[in-house]
């Protein structure tokens, strides 16, 4: 095996590493809402209000199809085949990016540019990128933060931001921000926006932290996607 070999694949098992552990983490958020609700549904059923359970049961049925999809979409990515775009609404992948964030852990303010732009995407895995993204925001803030994501069409490319009122990124972490391992939330994995850089590699495009602009405060990160049409 030559050098380059070696360190193709020994960049292919990190990447295998890093996107097990991501699905774990993930994995495991979404089985606890399952547990919840399944015992919940259990102490309706055992009360004799199986009606009172059905809500409980429904949720189980949509987290698992959730966990189903986490599963599947980094799968794809670790296995490094090729993505499969469609054109999606982006507006419905904001939604699916927030699907398992808790109502009121944050203030959204959304700012695409048409409403109804669509973008050139595998849909499960923009959501995933962008969910790093927002679950970050509403981690590293002592309050539910305000979260504006903007977006827009150019001639050649999809830009997307995404920016809090959060602390922001400490200046030292800043240039490694998207490494493995490296995190500035306690109790973080340091993985997400490993697994964000990704996502976006896998899609040709790009992710970065940009500056925030004009007396902001919080986190401002840049991603942009080619157009394929």
């Amino acid at each position: 095996m030559t050098g380059e070999e070696g360190d193709g694949s020994r960049e292919r098992l990190a990447a295998i590493g890093e996107i097990a552990a991501e699905i774990a983490h993930e994995l495991r958020n979404v089985l606890q809402i399952v547990s919840s609700s399944a015992y919940v549904a259990r102490q309706e059923v055992e009360r004799g209000d199986a009606a009172g359970a059905h809500p409980h049961l429904s949720k189980v049925e949509k987290y698992a199809r959730i966990a189903h999809g986490i599963v599947d979409d980094l799968m794809l990515l670790a296995r490094g085949d090729a993505l499969s775009h469609e054109t999606v609404l982006l507006a419905e992948v904001l939604v699916a990016a927030r699907v398992d964030i808790g109502a009121g852990t944050a203030e959204w303010d959304d700012r695409i540019d048409p409403y109804d732009l669509r973008v050139e995407a595998h849909p499960g895995l923009l959501a995933r990128l962008l969910h790093v993204l927002y679950e970050n925001a509403v981690h590293a803030s002592a309050k539910p933060p305000r979260i504006t994501t903007l977006a827009r069409a150019e001639p050649a490319r999809f830009v997307i931001e995404v920016h809090d009122d959060g602390p922001g990124v400490p200046a030292d972490l800043a240039p490694r921000i998207f490494d493995a391992l490296v995190t500035a939330r306690p109790g973080g994995t340091g993985l997400g926006l490993a697994l964000a850089r990704r996502i976006t590699a896998a899609h040709g495009g790009t992710i970065t932290l940009a500056g925030p602009v004009a007396s902001e405060t919080g986190a401002r990160f840049r991603i942009e996607l080619p157009r394929l049409r």
